[in-house]
């Protein structure tokens, strides 16, 4: 093989490991394979009105920075057996008072046509959601004319 085959080659390799189908694993800090990364640090300001001190809680930012998820149920996961629930606060960066409209979240599974509609009434606020199925779920999520996604991992079961 000529050296031009070879950087021919050695480029479809380079580029086959550059793939995005990646499978969702729920083991480890915010290792997911999932876009969206579960972070354990301070909730950003705008995010925590209601919380005292140095509010940390494990939360997901959406993809514009609009909104964030605090998993009060984290790990999230399809059964909970141990009675808790897959508590969501969803707290938008606008002020409280423009959004009564309900928070409409389209959830699609990861790799399939799986998609299932949540609705939190008045808006973003406090909410337990459950999906059908485990997996990296993708989530669009519209309120009061504003939009952003995320990516959430929901495990089999609470480990």
């Amino acid at each position: 093989m000529g050296s031009r085959g070879r950087v021919l080659l050695a480029s479809v390799v380079l580029l086959a490991g550059c793939t995005t189908g990646q499978s969702a694993t729920p083991d480890g800090p915010g290792a997911t394979g999932c876009g969206s990364r579960v972070e354990t640090g301070t909730l950003p300001d705008w995010a925590d009105a209601g919380f005292s001190g140095d509010a940390r809680a494990p939360h997901v930012l959406g993809a514009k920075g609009d909104i964030a998820a605090v998993l009060f149920g984290h790990p999230l996961a399809q059964v909970r057996q141990d009675g808790s629930s897959n508590k969501i606060l969803w707290v938008a960066r606008t002020s409280t008072d423009a959004l009564s409209a309900p928070l409409t979240i389209t959830a699609t599974l990861d790799g399939t046509d799986t998609r299932v509609i949540r609705e939190v009434a008045g808006g973003p606020g406090p909410s337990i959601i459950d999906l059908p199925r485990a997996g990296c779920w993708r989530l669009e999520l519209r309120w009061a004319g504003r939009t952003d996604t995320m990516d959430l991992v929901y495990a089999e079961r609470m480990p």
